[in-house]
């Protein structure tokens, strides 16, 4: 025991009893994270003022690309959140300690609605957020022994529902708060400034994670930071084979985030020009809020990105319970098999999104339910790639590594969402809008995909394996 804490996870079969208050943070922490994010675009195309109180809005690429900028600053910060948990205060003291950094990046946004609260609440929020990413996933590891590996890919799942779950709702409310839609209408008063009561909200279930994560505290296993131990493991034969076999992975995983990322940026953008009545979609989305969230026919472009958790809560057990034993009964469904057919369907999405965007150029009128269908393909896609490389990560990883190889994970969304704001910026700023405007746009993207994803068929024949538990040596 330090500090009163255990630093062992107990020898159990069953489930750890911190992991209910760690799902419950991460709950929380997705809400106020995709809250915030949901907004962003949005916020920067028509409703960010300069210092006098005027319009300053950005174009659509350079909101874009501020957009993809940020994610990948909130997918870099793990590498020092990483190292500031491995290497000296341990995973709980750096989860708490940047939860408030988090904190009061949304209390810069909700403040001040300017380019310079939005640089100041976008910094704080990439500092925090990203910190503590690698920490709070290689948190949930650190609690199963060698009796209860076994439960590790259904935690992994739950963990992941529970991302979704507050993502879902956070999609659907700070829209509506942003737009005053439904009875926020008559809640928020006419002088009210909409986006800052849009950012205050997300601050606050960063609040409230905090204090949940903070709540489990006696009942976590708190690992210890490997000091010296993690520069001597990372630096050692067996540290550095565990970083290049699973660097080779995360760069062909950054090509799919590259792509889904887009989801919130330039999907948005078509879902502007679609015909969005869905009378259907509004009913359910009314219902499940319990009617906080009133759509009426129309739904809101920011919003069409609800769809994608609530496909998550769907699909994970029926990928869990159905779809992957039937895989099962064709062919062996390895970590790097699903990562292939994740590939390829994300590639099958953006061909999907092209063709709606033909069908738009063309001067046709596109039901937003086909993006809505692909988004379940993405989504579908989402599930086999970054569930599978999320629990992948951890076992392959030595036992002092394990926030260190989380952020690795995390550097190949930074990665790809650097890709696609040097695209936007490009497109923004050369005469390479020319060429990719329109459909081109998500055409170049599904074919830089398809060639990445044959190379990574032939690369992954070849990846070769070594897993590792807490207490295990």
């Amino acid at each position: 025991m330090a500090s009163g804490f255990r630093t062992t996870p107990e020898p159990i079969s069953t489930m750890p009893p911190g992991i209910p208050y760690i799902v419950g943070n991460e709950a929380a922490e997705r809400f106020s994270y995709y809250g915030m994010r949901t907004v962003l675009y949005p916020f920067m195309t028509k409703f960010l003022l300069d210092s006098q109180g005027n319009s300053a809005v950005m174009g659509e690429h350079d909101a874009n690309a501020v957009s993809h900028l940020f994610y990948t600053a909130v997918y870099f910060f793990p590498l020092f959140g990483s190292i500031l948990a491995d290497v000296f205060f341990g995973k709980y003291r750096t989860i708490i300690w940047l939860s408030l950094v988090y904190c009061l990046g949304h209390a810069a946004l909700a403040v001040d609605d300017t380019r310079i609260g939005l640089a100041i609440g976008l910094t704080l929020i990439a500092f925090g957020a990203g910190g503590i990413k690698p920490c709070v996933s290689a948190h949930v590891g650190d609690q199963f022994s060698e009796q209860n590996k076994h439960l590790l890919p259904r935690v992994y799942g739950w963990f992941y529902f529970a991302i979704n779950f507050g993502s879902f709702f956070s999609t659907l409310l700070t829209p509506a708060i942003l737009n005053r839609q439904g009875m926020f209408a008559q809640w928020i008063p006419a002088t009210a400034s909409t986006p800052k009561l849009a950012f205050a909200l997300p601050g606050v279930l960063m609040l409230l994670a905090t204090v949940v994560f903070w709540l489990g505290r006696n009942r976590y296993a708190h690992i210890p930071p490997g000091g010296k131990k993690f520069l001597r493991d990372s630096l050692s034969g067996e540290g550095l084979r565990a970083i290049a076999r699973l660097a080779v992975l995360y760069v062909f995983v950054a090509f799919f985030w590259c792509l889904y990322d887009q989801t919130s940026t330039s999907w948005v953008a078509q879902a502007e020009k679609l015909d969005r009545e869905a009378p259907a979609l509004c009913a359910a989305f009314k219902y499940v809020s319990f009617g906080l969230v009133d759509p009426g026919r129309v739904i809101s472009a920011e919003q069409v990105q609800s769809v994608n958790p609530l496909f998550i809560m769907l699909f994970i057990p029926i990928f869990n319970y159905v779809i992957l034993p039937v895989m099962g009964l064709v062919f062996v469904p390895t970590p790097l098999r699903k990562v292939g057919i994740g590939l390829f369907l994300t590639v099958a999405s953006f061909v999907y999104i092209y063709w709606i965007d033909l069908q738009l150029e063309a001067g046709r009128s596109m039901s937003v339910w086909h993006q809505v269908a692909a988004f379940a393909v993405i989504t579908a896609a989402e599930v086999l790639v970054s569930i599978t490389v999320l629990e992948y990560s951890y076992l392959q990883a030595p036992p002092s590594m394990k926030s260190f190889i989380m952020a690795l994970n995390m550097l190949s969304v930074s990665l790809g969402n650097l890709i696609a704001a040097t695209v936007n910026g490009l497109i923004s700023r050369t005469s390479l809008g020319e060429t990719l405007k329109g459909p081109a746009y998500f055409l170049f993207f599904a074919v830089l995909l398809s060639a990445t994803s044959l190379v990574y068929v032939f690369a992954a024949t070849r990846f070769r394996e070594k897993t590792y538990i807490q207490g295990k040596q």
